[in-house]
């Protein structure tokens, strides 16, 4: 085991080194410049396509199988998860106060990067032999670019098929089971059956009831623990204006040690802060895409401008929230990290903070796999055909308990590896064929202003 994490933390910091911070960063700004700023400009725009989307239409032309808000509560439902919790607070014990500030600048330029992939996957989606609408990167990859970069796509499709029992199955697992254990002595064995049997029964209706579930279960979480964290906030609220003083300065300068807290170099705030914002928002995996490809409409820019809300809700809400509550709270220095230390930040400040914690997490993880299990599902479907999907969800299911016993340090670096290395393809493939993205939001806000002049 000690050779294989000595392997693993060799090709992690490889792939997670400047040239993928470049990769990731770089893209999203290339997107955003191209866009005029265009999803920071409109997410007013994003917001109302939301609401007015809410429900699938029997009656409407638009193709696809489930509604554009189930389609982002899918793709919320595998982004607001353990990275949120765990994430957020690993970023900062290890990176410092200023991780918060490069998860921030992740986001913003993200939204472009996930505007774009929903825009994509849209555009360039095929139907499956069951007529259901399929897509993601390894199609607008065979679709967009042609023959000759087919193998780009088989590579995300590998890469996605793997990573995804990293990232969106033991990492969730372990991190409930470890909440469950601290906060109500439930043994990990216990949690991962009980998620095993849970997960199992959603999965075999496949995506339209996994949106179902999604789109009840992850709005009301995300508002409760939305509500719980700013509790946290009103009670520390005269350490709001140093917290901030302390997370822009931090971002910029070594923080020295100081209680629990070893000290972090800039690059460690730059590289967690990116890290830990890419796996939690997932703008730039290619991920999210695949959810919103089923959803019901025909215009790719109208589902794109409420994919980019998914980068926006998950990181400048949700895990800002973490993030200050952890700083404001002083627990960043208690030498606490992963969920523990989020649990500590709220416990501290709310009766029942810890519990509300657990609850949360252990929620925001079971919808991340079923959210997740969908991208490695079509993963697999590119890979192997639509008759290996019953095996693969069976599989799925049964790994789940595995994650519940195994080592949190080892899980999180084997997904943070597999995280970068599922980017790469798709963040070529985003460069490529970025002129078509430009060009159909050039379109649709054409049409829009027409339509304005007219009425």
């Amino acid at each position: 085991m000690e050779g294989l994490t000595a392997f693993i933390n060799a090709v992690n910091s490889i792939v997670w080194g400047v040239p993928m911070l470049v990769m990731i960063l770089g893209v999203g700004l290339f997107l955003s410049i191209g866009l005029k700023l265009m999803p920071i400009l409109k997410l007013g725009t994003g917001f109302k396509l939301l609401w007015s989307g809410r429900a699938t239409d029997s009656d409407s032309t638009d193709k696809g199988e489930i509604s554009p808000f189930n389609a982002l509560m899918t793709s919320l439902s595998a982004t607001i998860g353990t990275g949120n919790i765990a994430g957020v607070a690993t970023a900062i014990f290890i990176g410092g106060p200023g991780a918060l500030f490069w998860m921030w600048c992740t986001a913003l330029v993200g939204m472009a990067t996930k505007f774009a992939e929903a825009v994509l996957a849209v555009k360039y989606r095929e139907k499956d032999s069951n007529g259901n609408h399929v897509g993601g990167p390894m199609y607008y990859i065979k679709n967009g670019l042609g023959s000759k970069w087919a193998w780009l796509g088989t590579a995300f499709a590998i890469l996605g098929s793997i990573a995804g029992f990293g990232i969106g199955n033991t990492v969730q697992t372990n991190s409930v089971a470890d909440a469950m254990s601290a906060n109500f002595g439930v043994p990990s064995w216990v949690t991962g059956l009980v998620l095993m049997v849970l997960v199992g029964a959603v999965l075999m209706g496949g995506i339209k009831r996994i949106a179902e579930v999604a789109g009840k279960l992850v709005p009301l979480m995300t508002l409760f623990y939305i509500a719980a964290g700013l509790a946290v906030l009103v009670v520390y609220a005269d350490q709001i204006p140093a917290a901030f003083e302390l997370i822009i300065h931090s971002a910029f300068n070594p923080v020295a040690a100081q209680g629990g807290f070893a000290g972090a170099a800039v690059w460690a705030a730059i590289r967690f802060g990116v890290a830990r914002g890419v796996f939690s928002n997932e703008a730039g995996l290619g991920s999210a895409p695949i959810a919103h490809a089923a959803a019901q409409t025909n215009d790719p820019v109208k589902q794109g401008l409420v994919a980019m809300l998914g980068t926006f809700i998950d990181t400048i809400i949700v895990c800002s929230i973490t993030g200050l509550a952890i700083i404001v709270s002083g627990a960043w220095t208690s030498g606490e990290n992963g969920a523990a230390l989020t649990s500590y930040a709220f416990s501290h400040a709310l009766p029942m903070g810890n519990y509300i914690v657990a609850v949360a997490l252990a929620v925001f993880a079971f919808t991340t796999i079923l959210g997740w299990s969908f991208y490695s599902e079509k993963c697999v479907q590119y890979l192997l055909g639509d008759k290996a999907v019953k095996t693969f969800r069976l599989i799925w299911t049964l790994v789940v308990p595995i994650g519940a016993v195994s080592s949190l340090e080892f899980i999180w670096l084997l997904a943070d590896t597999l995280n970068a290395m599922m980017a790469i393809p798709n963040l070529i493939a985003l460069v490529l064929l970025s002129p078509v993205v430009f060009g159909l939001t050039r379109e649709y806000f054409a049409k829009q202003k027409a339509k304005a002049l007219e009425s």
